[in-house]
């Protein structure tokens, strides 16, 4: 296992680079102390269907959520969207080689309806990385900015709009890459249901193309 130090924030369903930052870390600490951002992949997925790429998107409970700490950010549940977004990924990889292997779980997280957005988010990637089989010990800041010294700060790094590492993977099989190409960056379904038992190794392999230091 690395012995890097890594903070960053807890994300929905995250994209291949949360997972190839994480593959080079021993220790991750998850930002639950901050306040809730707007615009990122805190609530938000990035899928391909078979019309191009789709965004799943958890729907909260009305408030000011950027003055919100993150564990007080709350889910919507009046209507059903976790059906929705199941439906949509199944729409998506149902028909992908590894999907019937590694969905029963976090379909399970989806529908047992986590009362936060950052509960929602540390089930599905403690799920995850299980699935992935990438030995990483996952703990929590209990301050914002108290984190040891050696951390390296990655939170606002991975952003969809405005990233500040640049991640470029080597293709891999994707569901309708004959239809629209190679999409770089999905979430990390998209990996896992594609690739399967060869997902570890492609992490590994886009961390030495993408080193964090």
């Amino acid at each position: 296992m690395p012995d890097q130090f890594i903070i960053i924030e807890a994300q929905y369903l995250p994209p291949v680079q949360y997972f190839t930052v994480l593959a080079q870390a021993g220790t991750v600490y998850l930002e639950a102390q901050e306040h809730y951002q707007k615009r990122s992949y805190r609530n938000r997925a990035r899928l391909a269907g078979a019309n191009g790429p789709m965004l799943l998107s958890v729907p909260l409970q009305k408030g000011k959520h950027q003055q919100m700490p993150i564990h007080e950010v709350e889910i919507d549940y009046k209507k059903p969207w976790f059906g929705e977004h199941w439906h949509s990924i199944k729409s998506a990889y149902g028909k992908s080689p590894f999907f019937e292997f590694y969905a029963e779980p976090l379909e399970a997280i989806l529908r047992s309806k986590p009362a936060s957005l950052f509960e929602l988010n540390r089930a599905l990637l403690q799920q995850l990385l299980q699935q992935l089989q990438l030995d990483v010990q996952i703990r929590e800041t209990t301050a914002y900015g108290r984190v040891p010294g050696d951390t390296i700060d990655l939170r606002e790094a991975i952003h969809p709009k405005h990233p500040k590492l640049h991640f470029e993977p080597r293709p891999y099989p994707q569901v309708f890459k004959e239809r629209h190409g190679f999409l770089p960056n999905l979430s990390i379904l998209d990996l896992l249901f594609c690739t399967g038992p060869q997902a570890p190794l492609l992490l590994k392999q886009f961390a030495d193309q993408n080193p964090i230091v």
